[in-house]
């Protein structure tokens, strides 16, 4: 696979700096049961890599210490991690905020019968990829059955409540373009799946966050494959707005590993780039038990313009609409 860091370690980026700590997001394995194209974490059912249980502890360590607001686990699919289930029971039992970053499909995988229910009964925040609501731009994306495999999903959560107003249990959908272009406006096209999915499906959901594809991993590699890397960022610095500086994610998150390494976020995370603390070359998750990263210069190139141009995107999606 191509390595577009080289190129992206070229453009330079405003300088930013870390705020207050509000969310962990744990990486917790590249294993997945599906290959999306726009995939940043490059993540597969071929993966291996997971994060074992002393790591987990360490998270669980450090969430209670530093009193962390937010526990956002991502993955690959981040279920089929053994210790997943002990850290979202762990950290709700400390009162936190649990996110899953789920695939939908992953609850049709063994042993994953009764997923469904696990996040209901832990009221975790589900945050679920649906690139479309459309079948054949999903599976483009995401391979042949998903889109009928993401409904059933869809359709379990809502059956348990998830996107019922009172209910408290939230469902998010994500949405990715399918190529190398911004996202569409994130309001009018949240009403087009709401439409659009409860007309066909009866399906009820939350919110939708669009992201932008980062340009590294997967995707990097076949947009150097296809020839349109540089069109590409191109398109993501003239699409460059200062006033989502202040909105993306880095400032208030950090990332972790599978391993335990930290870093200012999840593209930075699969770029293996560092958080950069005292000169040092790595920092694991142990090393900030008793300290403050607040202020902390972010380590930033050219990939970062994906999280500033047009409406912004982070984890939370839109920055721009957020904003207004």
């Amino acid at each position: 696979m191509k390595d577009t860091w080289p190129l992206l370690d070229k453009i330079a980026f405003p300088a930013i700096s870390r705020g207050a700590l509000q969310t962990l997001q744990v990486n917790v394995g590249y294993r997945c049961n599906q290959s999306c194209v726009h995939c940043h974490v490059n993540a597969g059912p071929g993966r291996t890599e997971e994060m074992d249980g002393a790591t987990a502890d360490l998270v669980l360590d450090f969430l209670e210490r530093h009193r962390v607001s937010t526990l956002d686990i991502t993955g690959g699919a981040p279920e089929l991690n053994p210790h997943f289930r002990r850290l979202v029971t762990s950290a709700r039992d400390m009162g936190a905020r649990v996110m899953d970053r789920h695939n939908l499909t992953v609850q049709e995988q063994p042993g994953q019968e009764d997923l469904a229910e696990f996040l209901a009964a832990n009221q975790v925040e589900v945050v679920a990829s649906m690139p479309c609501y459309l079948p054949d731009n999903v599976e483009k994306q995401r391979g042949k059955g998903v889109y009928d495999g993401s409904i059933r999903g869809l359709q379990r959560l809502n059956a348990l409540g998830y996107g019922r107003d009172g209910s408290g249990l939230t469902l998010n959908l994500v949405y990715n373009p399918l190529g190398a272009s911004l996202p569409p406006p994130q309001a009018a096209l949240e009403a087009d799946y709401k439409r659009s999915l409860g007309e066909r499906f009866g399906i009820r959901f939350n919110n939708l966050f669009t992201l932008a594809n980062m340009p590294i991993q997967r995707f990097g590699a076949i947009l150097l494959s296809q020839g349109t890397f540089d069109a590409y960022l191109d398109t993501l610095l003239h699409a460059h707005r200062a006033e989502n500086l202040d909105g993306v994610m880095c400032r208030n998150l950090l990332s972790v590993d599978y391993r335990g390494y930290v870093y200012d976020c999840d593209f930075n995370q699969m770029l293996d780039l560092p958080l950069a603390r005292n000169g040092r070359e790595r920092v694991r998750l142990s090393d900030l038990l008793d300290g403050d990263i607040a202020g902390n210069p972010i380590r930033v190139a050219g990939h970062c313009f994906g999280c500033t141009a047009g409406q912004g995107s982070s984890c939370g999606g839109a920055l721009k609409e957020a904003a207004e």
